[in-house]
């Protein structure tokens, strides 16, 4: 019997010739994540421990992404925390200050992901590096701390889920609307601890920008993973970043998935996630004229250079609704130092909105757009629960990059088509 992608990485960096899903397996770990929120909590672990080192220098990421530039003395505590424990370990692979990044779009614009890598890191949304064709998922931080500590994890091999994509893409359909229609369709349940694995024409055609768009929401569907073959596409974008040689793994003919799911893109519109869940999904046709307070366009999720390039060819030229606050937040400093070159700062400062530098911020309700009681927000993030950016009663609509810029500048929500 062969086996799938995820089944591949997993065996290989168990050292065993076949595994199969259900099985409990030790893993080598390529690479070990945390943030300025998970990683004290995992520090903590490291003492209690008793541990002296990390299992390598090279192969332990901290990234201070979600409370910095630091919005609070508890922040900050964090943050010094992490710096003298990177400090002390001698981490190579430490980013704060103008170095830093969002997590998910810095790893892979930095080379430190590989295609057929396994990945932990302690936040849900590792699971974005399955764009490369890696095996990547978010643990909890003890769990993490053995990481760091041993090199490797324990894992249950997931069982696999395969979505074929077909078709031709619509106008201002990308990414985001795919992962939207899929928790749409199958809820935020439906493909609890498996791995999602996308494949057919369609996402051959499908940006990286989009693929790790995709792989980024997997979580929301419960997924352990999500993972996109290793082609072309993703080698050439590893090629110019590669830090390591990359492993390229290819499901076998007889690999056995637990179903195989038909999408055909064409029939995808824009889509719009109404609180308060990622799989509340409707086109956006069904949400129009609902009146907005807030557009975030930025985040792990959607806040790459597609992303910031799409929203600027639609506010070129117009004006954000005065009663909206349009955030607009760069990943990462190189995609930052791009937009700029490019001319997208202008139009947006043109439109009106306001330019963060990078930050998780206002995803988590954390700082840089936390709504208040009633407000409502269109944003490009990857959850919308009771709460979740800010006020309990306040609401989440999430959508991509198009339809939320469209949004900003109409004050409610809209289609790309009636702006662009």
């Amino acid at each position: 019997m062969g086996m799938t992608m995820t089944e591949k990485i997993l065996a290989g960096h168990a050292g065993k010739e076949f595994v199969e899903a259900g099985e409990i397996i030790e893993a080598r770990v390529d690479l070990a994540l945390a943030n300025d929120i998970t990683a004290p909590l995992s520090l903590e672990e490291f003492e209690k421990a008793g541990a002296e080192s990390v299992f390598d220098p090279d192969r332990v990421v901290l990234v201070l992404d979600h409370f910095t530039p630091n919005k609070d003395i508890q922040s900050a505590e964090n943050c010094k925390t992490i710096r003298e424990f990177a400090r002390k370990q001698g981490i190579t692979n430490f980013y704060e200050g103008g170095a830093c990044g969002i997590e998910h779009a810095l790893l892979p614009e930095q080379g430190l992901v590989a295609p057929g890598d396994v990945v932990v890191g302690a936040d849900s949304h590792t699971c974005t590096y399955g764009a490369l064709g890696a095996f990547s998922t978010g643990v909890g931080s003890t769990d993490l701390t053995y990481a760091m500590v041993m090199g490797s994890l324990w894992f249950k091999v997931p069982q696999s889920v395969r979505f074929v994509c077909t078709g031709t893409w619509q106008p201002w359909v990308a990414g985001k609307d795919l992962i939207l229609y899929v928790i749409g369709m199958i809820g935020v349940e439906g493909a609890r601890y498996e791995a999602m694995e996308f494949d057919g024409e369609a996402v051959e055609s499908l940006s990286m920008d989009s693929r790790f768009t995709v792989a980024n929401m997997v979580i929301e569907a419960g997924a352990k993973n999500g993972i996109f073959r290793a082609d072309r596409k993703a080698l050439e974008y590893f090629a110019g970043r590669a830090r390591r040689q990359a492993s390229v793994f290819e499901a076998d003919p007889d690999a056995r998935y637990r179903d195989v799911v038909e999408i055909d893109v064409s029939k995808i519109g824009p889509q719009i996630a109404f609180p308060f869940l990622p799989s509340n999904v409707k086109n956006v046709e069904d949400a129009k004229g609902i009146a907005i307070d807030q557009v975030v366009i930025g985040s792990c999720t959607n806040g790459r250079l597609e992303d910031l390039e799409t929203a600027a060819r639609i506010l070129r030229g117009k004006k954000v609704a005065k009663h909206v606050r349009c955030i607009i937040i760069p990943a990462t400093p190189a995609i930052y130092h791009t937009a700029l070159t490019r001319g997208y700062f202008e139009v947006y400062l043109d439109a009106g909105c306001i330019i963060s530098p990078p930050t998780c911020g206002p995803c988590l309700g954390g700082h840089m757009g936390v709504l208040a009681r009633g407000e409502r927000a269109v944003s490009t993030t990857n959850r919308n629960f009771v709460g979740r950016m800010g006020h309990p009663e306040s609401e989440v609509y999430l959508a991509g990059p198009a339809v939320a810029a469209a949004s900003a500048i109409r004050g409610e929500v809209a289609h790309p088509r009636e702006v662009a």
